[in-house]
């Protein structure tokens, strides 16, 4: 038995598409896809529910004249250092790379279906589905396999089946902190990196946001206080300005320490001092901050009247007093892994930090005005912005150099946790 049902776009174009009610949604949709002439979406039907590209058409409950739309989302991508994985328009995953960290979703692919959200840690990846269920992937020891945890996720909301009702994700480099629909949190993954919350799972109630660095978290609870937990001198230990933790707004991270801005404007920070969690040296500069940025060093808040104070390592971000006199009327700035880019109201733009990085734009100072946006590589070695016409400027690090670059920050990085674990 077939059927026909009109299939629109958003646009308000549609064609009338016919269906045999024993073939695939997926089928339906493709026959769509190629008559209107557009990419990979998502059929929802009157009531706006997604259909299961997989479902047949009679368990889809569709009948003889229904409207469907077709929708179309961009594809969302996040990225370890050495794989990608993104989110197409119709909800299914793709990914590249090598498939220890992440690059091959085999294992799991039959699961990814209606992804609404992908994060990313080392070497893994965790999405949350449609139905606010977990699918993980990747390297078991950067937080690729969740089945520790999926007990612990079932008591917490006496689900019996699978990690449901997760409303957000954030990552370490080797953990994973999910936010369930009663604001509590599970984690998993390595141990030090944040994996193991048990020390504070009490007080982790009423989470409404989470903050992650690369071996701690930091979350913002409905009061406005923080919990932190994982790695102590990374900033997992917030217990030296706890009591100054009131009222918290917002929480920036670079590698290994936290910065939070308070309802009064005032900036709060903690963990490693080199790398912005000493900000003594600033602190009566920031008042009335409205927006900070971090680079993995480094970190630079936009003040009330639009300018900009920054602290933390010198070399990557942390001293802008070169530019200093060029940084007012700042409206944004971003961030790559060593260096900073603002976007002045006069929709010029201002660098500084690592010239490697994109600290130093002075190559390509001519081309960049009329700047809309300013976007950092998921490398962190490079800047791209779009202009008003619409062409692109990029500046930073050359493909080869990114690799050799990325190697040795990697070996500096385990250095640097080994030294830490071993002085606590």
């Amino acid at each position: 038995m077939s059927i026909s049902l009109d299939i629109g776009l958003l646009s308000g174009k549609s064609v009338s598409v016919e269906a045999d009610m024993n073939e695939e949604v997926g089928a339906l949709k493709r026959r769509a896809e190629t008559a209107l002439g557009v990419g990979r979406g998502q059929l929802v039907d009157s009531s706006g529910r997604v259909l299961d590209a997989c479902a047949q058409i009679k368990r889809a409950r569709l009948q003889n004249g229904d409207s469907l739309v077709l929708h179309i989302g961009r594809a969302q991508i996040q990225a370890t250092p050495a794989s990608f994985a993104a989110i197409l328009g119709d909800g299914f995953v793709v990914a590249l790379g090598d498939p220890g960290h992440g690059g091959d979703t085999s294992v799991v692919q039959h699961q990814l279906r209606n992804v609404q959200q992908i994060q990313a840690s080392y070497s893994a990846f965790a999405a949350i589905l449609g139905d606010g269920s977990v699918v993980t992937w990747g390297d078991a020891d950067y937080g690729g396999d969740s089945c520790a945890v999926q007990e612990q996720l079932k008591n917490v909301q006496q689900i019996q089946d699978q990690l449901k009702n997760v409303q957000q994700i954030q990552a370490t480099s080797n953990a994973f902190a999910a936010i369930l629909a009663d604001r509590s949190v599970v984690t998993w993954g390595a141990a030090d990196f944040g994996g193991d919350s048990t020390a504070v799972r009490e007080v982790l109630k009423n989470v409404q946001q989470i903050q992650a660095c690369q071996s701690a978290f930091a979350a913002i609870l409905g009061d406005g206080s923080v919990v932190t937990w994982g790695s102590a001198c990374h900033g997992g230990d917030s217990s030296v300005v706890r009591d100054q933790l009131k009222n918290v707004q917002q929480i920036q991270a670079t590698c290994s320490a936290f910065a939070a801005i308070l309802a009064d404007g005032t900036v709060v920070t903690w963990g490693h001092d080199l790398n912005g969690g000493d900000s003594s040296d600033v602190q009566d500069q920031l008042k009335n901050a409205q927006q900070i940025q971090a680079t993995n060093y480094a970190f630079a808040a936009i003040l009330a009247d639009c300018s900009v104070v920054t602290w933390g390592d010198a070399c990557h971000g942390g001293d802008s007093s070169v530019v200093r006199d060029q940084l007012k009327n700042v409206q944004q700035i971003q961030a790559s892994h060593s260096a900073f880019a603002a976007i002045l109201d006069s929709r010029s733009v201002v660098t500084w930090g690592a010239a490697d990085f994109g600290g130093d734009s002075s190559v390509v100072r001519d081309q960049l005005k009329n700047v809309q946006q300013i976007q950092a590589s998921s490398s962190g070695f490079a800047f791209a912005a779009i202009l008003d016409d619409g062409s692109v400027v990029s500046w930073g690090k050359e493909r080869q150099e990114e690799e050799d670059e990325e190697e040795e920050e990697e070996d500096g990085e385990e250095d640097e946790w080994r030294v830490c674990t071993a002085r606590n």
